[in-house]
């Protein structure tokens, strides 16, 4: 059976962290939704997603092929009904929207996540969760990782705790073999701590679970971690770090807070950066929708940065309440930069101006450079197609 990831409406209400990927390739908790599936069917899943992904994320339908929205969360009640479905068979939520649907190869090439009048749909008798903005990845990240640490350990032994770390809490740890954590406080009270391959927690750490360490990343010393966070692979964290989302390959490594955000890949986060998450009059956050093409009330009273794919803030930068950055921003400057930053702009509080193309590739060649990484002609065809994708939202 293909397993295969599509995307509805829900890309467009979860840029610009979509902009870049399909909604399933999205990190919340220690896994992206893509690799969740991927490890309850024991299958590798495939995208279906907007034209100018399709390159990078592949879409390989089959003779009998499972389509799954790719925001949808796999608990453990929805995740049955969803593998029961017999061919031609949908399931749907309460307000239509479609979960998934089981197709023979001819349906599945005309196959549309809009249209699904002609399949035998049934009503989804499980609740289920699914990410639809930009808030849920953090908001959601805690239980997330709740299921995930289940799924990733079971069966498996932790290698064992360095003599010089402090562990307190009632709550699972589970390091992965090569990890180094040195004279570090580790609290598991209200939830588990994941530490993947190859990485560093150093001196001086406080980390509190749910926590989530991805391969190869560092923890500086000193640092300050709350959870539910998630550092993703290959990344930096040091300073004040308090429930969020670091998709991976980006550094916040100095002082500063980041609270109740989301961080995609390839940021960096100049040192002594500060992101307010509350507002002074304790009203809700509202925050920019692209879909909506207007401010939003989030609902939440706690809500701070939202950064797409290779953006970048200087030193000592001040990020206001719900702020939402998009792709390959450059960020610098004194003041409170606006809460809206359209993708591809150049400056701070006192204006933008459009980053070019040529230079943000050629920057981002040398960051993905140090990491063995290479900006590959695919990529680069991808971000200039965020770039028209996104012309409309830049002044200059």
């Amino acid at each position: 059976m293909h397993i295969i990831l599509f995307d509805d409406q829900t890309w467009k209400t979860l840029w610009p962290f979509t902009l870049t990927r399909p909604v399933a390739a999205v990190r919340v908790g220690i896994l992206t939704i893509g690799e969740k599936w991927e490890k309850i069917f024991s299958e590798e899943v495939s995208y279906l997603t907007a034209d100018y992904l399709q390159a990078k994320y592949k879409y390989t339908p089959g003779d009998d092929n499972l389509f799954i929205n790719g925001s949808v969360l796999p608990g453990d009640n929805i995740k049955r009904e969803i593998a029961d479905l017999k061919n031609n068979e949908a399931l749907a939520g309460k307000n239509g929207e479609l979960i998934a649907v089981r197709l023979d190869r001819d349906h599945a090439e005309v196959f549309s996540p809009d249209e699904h009048k002609d399949y035998n749909v049934k009503q989804a008798a499980s609740s289920f969760k699914a990410i639809n903005r930009p808030w849920d990845i953090f908001a959601m990240n805690g239980d997330e990782i709740f299921s995930d640490f289940s799924i990733v350990t079971k069966g498996r032994t932790s290698a064992p705790l360095g003599s010089t770390v402090s562990f307190t809490g009632k709550g699972d740890i589970f390091v992965e073999p090569g990890a180094k954590i040195e004279h570090a406080i580790v609290n598991t009270e209200e939830g588990p701590v994941y530490i993947d391959k190859e990485t560093k927690i150093m001196d001086g750490s406080l980390i509190r679970g749910p926590f989530v360490l991805g391969r190869g990343s560092v923890v500086k010393m000193g640092a300050k971690i709350y959870g539910p966070t998630t550092i993703g692979p290959f990344s930096k964290a040091g300073g004040e770090i308090n429930n969020c989302v670091i998709f991976g390959y980006s550094n916040k490594a100095h002082e500063g807070f980041l609270g109740n955000s989301v961080i995609g890949e390839w940021c960096n986060i100049g040192a002594d950066t500060n992101t307010s998450n509350l507002k002074n009059n304790y009203a809700d956050v509202r925050v920019w929708s692209y879909i909506d093409e207007k401010f939003i009330d989030t609902g939440l009273k706690f809500c701070g940065l939202f950064m797409g794919d290779h953006s970048k803030c200087g030193i000592n930068t001040m990020f206001n309440t719900g702020t939402l950055v998009g792709v390959f921003a450059n960020i610098f400057g004194s003041g409170f930069p606006r809460t809206f930053i359209p993708s591809f702009s150049w400056g701070g509080a006192h204006g933008f101006s459009t980053y070019k193309l040529e230079k943000a590739f050629e920057v981002a060649g040398k960051v993905m450079e140090r990491r063995n990484v290479e900006l590959s002609p695919a990529d680069m065809d991808l971000l200039e197609n965020v770039f028209k994708e996104t012309e409309k939202y830049r002044s200059g």
